[in-house]
């Protein structure tokens, strides 16, 4: 599969989560790939997002100096999409239209403007389509995924 993906935080932070070891690989599959064949990115969002969660949420928060070299060599490569106003009045629209959260209506905000075709999310609606993303749960059996 060659398409284009956003990854949504949530799926990062699965990476971490070794209570949830199948999710846990996939999204570490998910994130490998993303790197490896540049058809996968993030937006300043999801770097914010995570970065709150791994240093204060995590059952052992992530060290500064963890959380600034998975920043460099992870987060950082696939950050792709910058919150601006135009962002955010799409993500209102969005919000409005389907019913999302602002924040979530941001990410799949995000991930329109990236050109992406799939937005991984565990925490939006399966299947949904919104303009030309395809909202997609890696962890749902049968998803289809890049590796």
């Amino acid at each position: 599969m060659k398409d284009r993906f956003f990854i949504d935080t949530n799926v990062i932070v699965y990476a971490f989560d070794n209570s949830a070891r199948p999710k846990q690989e996939t999204a570490k599959k998910l994130i490998k790939s993303a790197l490896d064949t540049h058809n996968g990115m993030i937006s300043n969002q999801v770097v914010q997002e995570f970065l709150n969660v791994a240093t204060r949420k995590f059952a052992t928060p992530m060290s500064h100096r963890d959380a600034r070299y998975f920043t460099i060599t992870v987060l950082d490569p696939l950050c792709q999409v910058f919150t601006n106003i135009e962002i955010n009045i799409h993500a209102l629209e969005i919000a409005e239209r389907w019913g999302y959260s602002f924040y979530d209506s941001l990410i799949v905000a995000g991930a329109i403007q990236s050109g992406a075709n799939i937005l991984y999310s565990e925490d939006l609606q399966h299947g949904q389509e919104i303009y030309d993303v395809t909202i997609v749960n890696p962890f749902s059996n049968n998803a289809p995924l890049p590796f």
